[in-house]
């Protein structure tokens, strides 16, 4: 799933995005087939040059430094110091002074930059040298919970099952399928793909392990199979700078159908068996284009079907369930409109399906003769659902009404069924309604049936469904219950699991508890949080140590979810906790509204009053409390690190927003236009001082700062490089303690770091490193 913005959120590898600087989930193997709901998406960009090599050069400005080993704690060698250059901006009669502008450079080819973001790297393997043995044992932990040949659970579709593998030792998987002996049978919760010797062979469409051979970097964005299954259409990212190539082939023979697709977005559908839909962005990478693509022709006698003008708009693109329909949404943070492209005639083009209302966000499916519409307003901010005739849209029946306690979050229709998934008390929940045959009218639904969960807090996530069926499937985790599958029979209630992700290693969850706890905010709001722990390891007498992780932007969610690397600080004693602070969508659309433009602070001091609860209520102390957050959460971990240092021992900022107010003035930045509804536009003086009041980067101050850990990705389109790496030169020319700050750039990635899956885990085995190198919890052996 992906979701737009500046934001990222370290959940695992599925990517709910945003600057949604986005949210990085580590996918679980059980949902890599996930049905792409998600109304927002992932911002490409253009690079001249990149490379993977992280070895020094010497800088400009910088100091010459002996490889000593480094101390327990206070290094012997001297951290990078970058050049300034006085670079001065002025507003409002406000000016700004900042000395290392220069570290922008949009090409990444600037010489005295990469020397200085080499020389960040090269300090940080050093200050961690001492700790690589523990390092390379977290490692060695982390992935041998992983059952490496595994494959995820089959999906129906069609004549065939498809599925991913993973094979022992590879870093990606293969796309399969597997035809199905009796194909013409209902589909039920009960089918099993048949494998062994009687079974239909096993061909495998795409082995992204030797597509990935020739890159540092390598993604697939998108696998769409044509709807007779002859042709598959692929997008390719081999930079991490979210520009893909897309690859049609035909999936048997495996070889190549015309010419490639270049410069697209991971936006990509079929219309019919013989023609694509994509999208196509502007100079700043907003995607601002839909085509017509017809197979076999040159991509520059491709169609345009629309150009959203407009910079404050994106566009996006997703199929009906049915099939039967493209549509393609124009959307800002406040305003969503949509089209509509018949599949059989493609050639009549788009169709204006809600019209362009300011304030209006609505998204649309189609079953039978109806569009049904998911539509939010102001005063509707929760959201409604109604339906219309296909033929006649401006006259719509309420399905759903509005309801102040419930947020209608997606919808998935099938041909005889509705399932819902809505959010109540920022639990998530799933509700499904048997609708009248097609062609008959449809009316206010009530009732319908719930999917029960059990876990006190848990993470749902919809997986793609046979459209024909009456099989709902979904995915399910909790922060002790690892990803599953199930199959849920909507006609009679029932829940097949289909795959549960395996965990090696003596996995129990019986072995951890998960709770719920209320936090009342500064202003008297009462803040959720997730927490988990070992109950055998951990005191809860404040001697434990804790990671409190938060997001806080975009509406996204941040679910309890399940990482089976997070069990190496479980079993080590950590309490790890989510905050779910303002600005985020886990209480519905009003607990998004409280933190964002104006009210922006709620977010911070939201995560201020979760940290003190947690202290007070002695799940941890200042000495053992570390935090973390990514891209959107991590201008969260800079407003925070600014307003009460005192508070933490340790920070880790992915991927860091951290030049709000800068960045948000310069339209030619990619998101930048887009987000001014989401953070608000500074060149109106009221939001230019409110930014720069928490502005990490314009608020760092002499002061002491606890240990922290920062990282970003040279190729990274949502948040650039350049912020972060500020950040570090501004913290060490002025933060007054001896306490450690690292610095790793990946310079062949973007925002979601390396591609492969035992690279991810390295880099979780680097952080928890990190985190207990300062908590002085690394054994003598290591």
């Amino acid at each position: 799933m992906i979701i737009r913005g500046r934001g990222l959120v370290s959940l695992g590898t599925h990517f709910l995005a945003t600057r949604s600087r986005l949210l990085h989930f580590d996918t679980p193997l059980s949902c890599l087939v996930p049905r792409v709901v998600s109304r927002r998406r992932p911002i490409p960009r253009l690079f001249c040059c990149s490379s993977s090599s992280s070895s020094s050069s010497n800088i400009t400005g910088a100091a010459s430094l002996p490889l000593t080993p480094p101390g327990d704690m206070a290094e012997s060698r001297s951290p990078p110091v970058a050049k300034k250059v006085e670079h001065v901006m002025e507003m409002f009669s406000d000016v700004r002074v900042d000395n290392y502008y220069w570290l922008r450079d949009d090409s990444r080819c600037n010489p005295d930059m990469l020397s200085y973001l080499h020389e960040e790297n090269d300090y940080t393997d050093y200050v961690m040298s001492g700790t690589k043995q523990f390092e390379n044992q977290l490692f060695a932990e982390i992935r041998g919970r992983i059952k490496e040949d595994d494959i995820s659970a089959p999906l129906r579709k069609g004549p065939y099952y498809y599925y991913k593998r993973y094979l022992q030792g590879k870093e990606y998987v293969q796309n399969c399928r597997r035809l199905i002996p009796d194909n013409k049978a209902e589909p039920s919760v009960y089918d099993t793909m048949l494998t062994g010797p009687d079974a239909p062979p096993e061909h495998v469409i795409l082995d992204e392990n030797i597509k990935a051979q020739e890159h540092d970097y390598y993604r697939i964005g998108a696998f769409k199979t044509s709807p007779d299954h002859k042709l598959v259409a692929y997008a390719e990212d081999t930079k991490g700078d979210e520009i893909y190539t897309v690859t049609v082939i035909d999936s048997e023979s495996l070889k190549p159908v015309g010419e490639q697709l270049k410069g697209l977005t991971c936006y990509l559908e079929w219309a019919g068996n013989d023609a694509l839909v994509y999208i196509t962005m502007d100079e700043i990478l907003r995607p601002d284009k839909v085509w017509l693509h017809k197979l076999g022709t040159e991509q520059s006698s491709d169609i345009c079907l629309y150009h959203e003008k407009d910079d404050m708009f994106s566009l996006d693109l997703h199929a009906s369930e049915s099939h039967k329909y493209i549509f393609v949404a124009s959307e800002s943070k406040t305003t969503r409109f949509v089209f509509s492209l018949d599949v059989c005639k493609p050639q009549d083009g788009l169709r204006v399906l809600t019209p362009r209302v300011d304030g209006i966000d609505s998204s649309v499916s189609h079953r039978g003769n109806h569009f049904f519409i998911q539509r939010r307003s102001t005063e509707f901010y929760n959201s409604e659902l109604v339906a219309c005739s296909v033929d006649d849209t401006s006259k719509t029946t309420v399905l759903l009404p509005h309801r102040e306690s419930v947020k209608i979050q997606e919808i998935q229709l099938f041909r005889d069924h509705l399932a819902v998934f809505e959010r109540e008390q920022g639990l998530q929940k799933i509700t499904v309604h048997r609708l009248p045959a097609e062609g008959q009218p449809l009316e206010s639904l009530q009732g319908g049936r719930s999917v029960s969960f059990v876990d006190p807090v848990y993470s749902v996530d919809s997986t793609e469904s046979e459209f024909s069926s009456n099989v709902l499937r979904f995915c399910y985790s909790s922060l002790k219950t690892p990803p599953s599958v199930y199959d849920y029979d909507m006609d009679s209630g029932t829940s097949v699991v289909k795959k549960i992700d395996t965990v090696l290693g003596g996995f129990d969850a019986s072995n951890y508890v998960t709770e719920r706890k209320w936090v009342t905010a500064s202003d008297g709001t009462q803040i959720p949080m997730s927490i988990v722990y070992n109950k055998k390891l951990a005191k809860l007498d404040g001697s434990d140590p804790l990671l409190l992780y938060g997001y806080g932007s975009y509406e996204i969610s941040v679910d309890p979810y399940f990482k089976a690397s997070r069990l190496s600080l479980l079993d080590r004693g950590f309490i790890y906790v989510i905050a779910h602070i303002r600005g985020g969508g886990e209480m519905g659309r009003q607990w998004y509204e409280n933190g964002k433009l104006l009210k922006k602070k709620n977010t911070f001091t939201d995560f201020i009053a979760c940290a003190e609860y947690l202290i007070e209520n002695k799940y941890c102390s200042k000495e053992k409390l570390c935090i973390e957050g990514r891209s959107a959460g991590g201008l969260l971990m800079g407003a925070v690190l600014n307003m009460r240092p005192d508070l933490f021992k340790v920070a880790v900022a992915g991927v860091p927003f951290v030049d709000v107010l800068t960045t948000m003035l310069d339209p030619t930045i990619p998101l930048t236009t887009s987000e001014w509804e989401e953070w608000g536009d500074p060149r109106k003086e009221e939001f230019y001082n409110y930014m720069k009041s928490y502005s990490p980067v314009d608020n760092v101050t002499a002061q002491s700062y606890p240990n922290i850990l920062i990282t970003a990705g040279l190729n990274d389109p949502r948040v650039m490089y350049s912020e972060p790496g500020k950040w570090v030169a501004k913290l060490r020319e002025t933060k007054t303690d001896k306490n450690i700050l690292l610095f790793k750039c990946e310079i062949g990635a973007g925002h979601f770091s390396k591609s492969g899956r035992f690279e991810k885990l390295q880099e979780d085995a680097f952080i928890f490193a990190f985190m207990m190198k300062v908590l002085d919890m690394i054994p003598a052996s290591g």
